[in-house]
């Protein structure tokens, strides 16, 4: 039997829950010391002087970096492998940390001390004192200029930011009912439980500079590249071990300034050093969603045939990255609309640089498109399910395409059965439990269905087992469990025999785990090597005399339950090991990888799903509690599914937050984040946590891969937060179109 599609537990659950994995903070280095860093008080400006003649004195301190003696960087590319990185629509930063005197947000590194112990880094680092010439910080987008971006994001030809797709002014003038609103989005935080923490190594082989770095990453590939660049390295000099990522959200894979002062610390002291980021810095160097605002415009006819769709996006960035939250994403491709324009424009603030979020775009652009489309079905008096079956995109509306894959009719139909859709009554205001209206809402969900190029490499042992490597990465998303389950399955072997390994940069490159591309990536490239090795193994068989295969056509040979044999005589073959012990081979290996062809210029590639919400809001208090959530997903072929529903209600769970709590608040006379905890900071808890109920369709892509598998892990999170909004609405009558939801919104309405 096969082991994908079969809900085995994690592999590395039990290392998990008794603390045996061992995450970047955890590696034991010999002649470890410790850096504290010194951050900007500031949002503006310029450090006039920085002393730190006090911390070189403290005790065990081994030196002080600031940017008047630190190493001298290389600028990062603009762009690296085809990736946009620096400038507008980029993805990261210009700035590298201790280069300069100036001053771009509050937090920022501005010195780093060494010292034998992390307490004593930690006091020595409150001994430096550092004067600024501030400036007023410009904090509030609706203040600062603004700049309307390049075409594309992150210089990718399919990621639009300016479109217009027939003539969406004059339809929309035209349209005999017309909707636009005004929807707004805080700013949000990734707070993933494992904060950020590098370990850096410098030694010297073959007489050159070496560097080894442990580093919270989801980018090995990309990490080596920019460490290699900025350090003036040959890449092949840099090696990156991360083997677990206690959750990353969309953080650790963009910003590289923690990595960097690491390195530039560790190579000043002739020492492993080791930064490990405390909870309240996360919010100024770790990333965060920017707050958006963004202005829907909508034409439709008395019928419900929606005619006309802009989306217009402001939102805003660092003075030093040209990240832009993309939120057109779902506008663009959702909808049979013939006539579509959707533009981006950009304000710099003096706030730490925002970074990819799951479901960058897709989570607020989607929840400000489906809540329009709820008021659009509430002012033509229709159900919002058929008003979204009225205008269903048999192919993607702005390329022409026709989908890879879409069964989003079935979704619609098992939601609203599973949240008794037909049985509420559709009248805002109408139900109420006892203090509490209850209200109704859904919204469909989306995600594009990437999928890139990788490398794997597969071991034949002469007892029988394999292993199967690549430098992709394990962010607690189940991708020891699935790799594993998916190389199995191509080595014809029992799943207990097979051993997948990741996180480490000197394995067969994969790209960063990022925009639920990880598992129709790297799957693909573990079958190759998989079959690559078998081929090898084969070869090996048919020119052994000894061997019952001896002489054999590799076309007449099939891999069977750890066997090779004839396909014509199954019962005719020999174990693997019995091929390997006799050519006195401890292990045959194969390296082969695989990437996307010519479909991606065929079809269009998205998952889809329907999330239904019932939610109960306290009339006296303006409370919203989210009571139930079911979702139902189109997703390809499951790999597992008992890991594929972790990461549905994960990504649930995450919209309840970014729905009804989650927001960000920076001091207007010095723009600090006012909340740097997670005391503070209101994530849900299991008590507000809803009851869950995930089903998917489990329908295979023809198209993506021979897997049949699209990505997950952000699916669940786009669709929860309109969901939820237009709950509240059929619960109270009152539209609120500003995240989050909190309940001082509801009073004041």
């Amino acid at each position: 039997m096969p082991a994908t599609g079969k809900s085995l537990d994690r592999v590395d659950g039990r290392l998990k829950v008794t603390g045996a994995a061992r995450y970047t903070a955890e590696w034991e280095v010999p002649g470890l010391v410790y850096g504290a860093v010194v951050d900007s008080a500031q949002a503006r400006g310029t450090v006039q002087s920085i002393d730190v003649a006090a911390a070189r004195q403290a005790p065990g301190v081994l030196a002080v970096l600031t940017h008047d003696n630190a190493p001298r960087l290389q600028p990062i590319p603009e762009k690296i492998g085809g990736t946009l990185f620096r400038g507008e629509g980029g993805i990261t930063e210009t700035s590298q940390p201790l280069q300069s005197a100036a001053i771009e947000y509050a937090g920022q590194p501005l010195a780093v001390v060494v010292a034998d112990t992390h307490e004593r880094a930690r006091y020595a680092a409150s001994l430096v004192r550092v004067s600024y010439a501030g400036q007023e910080p410009d904090l509030a987008m609706a203040a600062a200029s603004r700049k309307t971006l390049p075409e594309t994001f992150l210089g990718n030809n399919e990621e639009k930011l300016q479109v217009t797709v027939g003539d969406p002014t004059g339809a929309l003038a035209a349209a005999p009912v017309k909707l636009e609103r005004v929807y707004e989005s805080a700013i949000t935080h990734h707070n993933p439980i494992e904060t950020l923490a590098s370990i850096a190594r410098w030694e010297k082989r073959n007489g050159a500079d070496f560097l080894t770095l442990y580093d919270t990453t989801r980018g090995l590939e990309i990490l080596q590249e920019i460490m290699a660049t900025s350090l003036g390295l040959p890449k092949e000099s840099v090696h990156v071990i991360c083997p677990f990522v206690g959750g990353a959200f969309g953080a650790k894979g963009w910003l590289y300034a923690p990595a960097l002062l690491t390195a530039m610390a560790a190579r000043v002291v002739g020492r492993p050093v080791k930064i490990e980021w405390r909870r309240q810095d996360m919010f100024a160097v770790a990333g965060h969603r920017p707050a958006t605002r963004q202005t829907l415009s909508l034409g439709a006819t008395r019928a419900g045939n929606i005619t006309a769709l802009r989306h217009d996006t402001l939102t805003h960035s660092s003075q030093s990255s040209g990240y832009t939250e993309p939120c057109a994403r779902v506008s663009r491709m959702m909808y049979a609309v013939p006539n579509l324009g959707f533009a981006h424009q950009l304000a710099h603030l003096h706030l730490p640089s925002p970074c990819p979020m799951r479901g960058p775009g897709e989570t607020v652009g989607g929840w400000a498109l489906e809540c329009a489309i709820d008021e659009l079905a509430t002012e033509l008096n229709l159900d919002p399910v058929e008003l979204r079956l009225r205008n269903y995109a048999d192919k993607n509306p702005e390329t022409g395409k026709p989908w890879s894959s879409k069964h989003l009719r079935e979704c619609y139909a098992r939601g609203r059965k599973l949240i008794g859709w037909d049985e509420r009554n559709p009248r805002p205001r109408s139900m109420r439990e006892g203090s509490q209206l209850v209200g109704y809402g859904m919204a469909t969900t989306m995600y594009p269905a990437g999928r890139k190029e990788a490398q794997a490499r597969a071991t034949i042992f002469a007892d029988g087992r394999a292993l199967v490597q690549s430098a992709t990465h394990e962010l607690g998303n189940g991708a020891y469990t699935i790799f594993r389950q998916i190389s199995a399955d191509a080595l014809a072997l029992p799943v207990d025999r097979v051993r997948f390994e990741l996180g480490d940069s000197a394995l067969p490159p994969a790209p960063t785990s990022g925009g639920s591309t990880t598992t129709a990536t790297v799957g693909p490239a573990a079958q190759a090597a998989a079959r690559a090795v078998l081929a090898a193994l084969i070869s090996l068989a048919v020119r052994d005399a000894q061997s019952p295969l001896f002489g054999a056509t590799a076309e007449a040979i099939d891999a069977r339950e750890g066997r090779l044999v004839l396909k014509a005589q199954p019962g005719t073959g020999e174990e693997y090991g019995a091929i390997l012990r006799r050519a006195r081979l401890p292990s045959i290996v194969a390296t082969d990888g695989a990437k996307p062809g010519e479909e991606r210029d065929k079809y269009s590639f998205y998952s889809f799903g329907a999330v239904f919400a019932q939610v109960r809001v306290d009339e006296a208090s303006g409370s919203i509690r989210v009571a139930r959530l079911c979702g139902v997903y189109d997703v390809g072929r499951l790999m597992n599914p008992k890991t594929a529903h972790s990461q549905i209600i994960g990504g649930m769970a995450m919209g309840v937050g970014a729905t009804l709590m989650e927001a960000t608040h920076y001091d207007a006379r010095n723009g600090r984040a006012v909340v740097r905890n997670l005391a503070d900071y209101h994530v849900p808890s299991m008590a507000d946590t809803p009851d869950m109920q995930v089903e998917w369709l489990n329908i295979p892509d023809p198209h993506i891969s021979e897997l049949g598998a699209r990505g997950i892990g952000e699916i669940g999170c786009v669709g929860t937060a309109a969901a939820i909004t237009n709950a509240v609405f059929h619960a109270t009558g009152q539209r609120l179109r500003s995240l989050p939801l909190t309940p001082d919104k509801l009073m004041r309405t």
